[in-house]
């Protein structure tokens, strides 16, 4: 009866000494060489700094793309002609702020004679691209009802870029907030 015990135990012996000599062949596995250090020859990775720009011209034909985003959404108007007007997050309604800044914007448009006008809705970099679109769209079309309520006798035409045309391209709650607006473009 002894003979079976020393078998099975003579055996367990064998299989673990089989195991360790095989985990010591084998670099990478989890036998207690994970600390061991790796004898490759390659080159380290050099570090280069960034060249500093400013006010330097450089070869590159087109606009940075902060500079084609002011020309994208300019309003063909002087520079803060045209306020915004922002919106609460995930809000179409217009705020108590807003209202004195559309009488102003209206103002403006009927002095100047503006007689075509693009509203641009925008949405916040916060959910879906197709989310934000219709967002856009309402928030467009609340500021139409409202300058039309105004008696501003004008061409309408109302778009959404949701999020993919951003006002702001900076990852803060400020910069959030101005996305989530609608932006006046003359087209006359």
């Amino acid at each position: 009866m002894k003979k079976p015990a020393e078998l099975i135990i003579l055996s367990m012996l064998g299989v673990g000494a089989l195991l360790a000599q095989g985990c010591a062949t084998h670099s990478g596995s989890a036998c207690g060489d994970e600390y061991a250090e790796e004898l490759v020859d390659e080159p380290m990775i050099k570090h280069i700094p960034p060249p500093e720009f400013a006010g330097k011209p450089t070869s590159r034909s087109r606009l940075s793309p902060r500079a084609e985003l002011s020309a994208i959404n300019a309003t063909g108007l002087p520079p803060g002609a045209l306020s915004d007007v922002l919106f609460d997050f995930d809000q179409a309604v217009l705020r108590r702020d807003a209202l004195p800044i559309l009488e102003a914007n209206a103002e403006r448009l009927d002095h100047d004679g503006v007689r075509r006008l693009t509203l641009e809705g925008r949405g916040d970099e916060i959910g879906t691209a197709a989310y934000n679109l219709v967002l856009g769209e309402r928030r467009a079309k609340s500021v139409k009802a409202y300058l039309q309520e105004l008696g501003l006798g004008i061409q309408f035409k109302t778009t959404s870029y949701g999020k993919d045309r951003p006002l702001c391209v900076q990852h803060s709650e400020g910069c959030m907030q101005k996305n989530r607006s609608v932006h006046f473009v003359v087209k006359d």
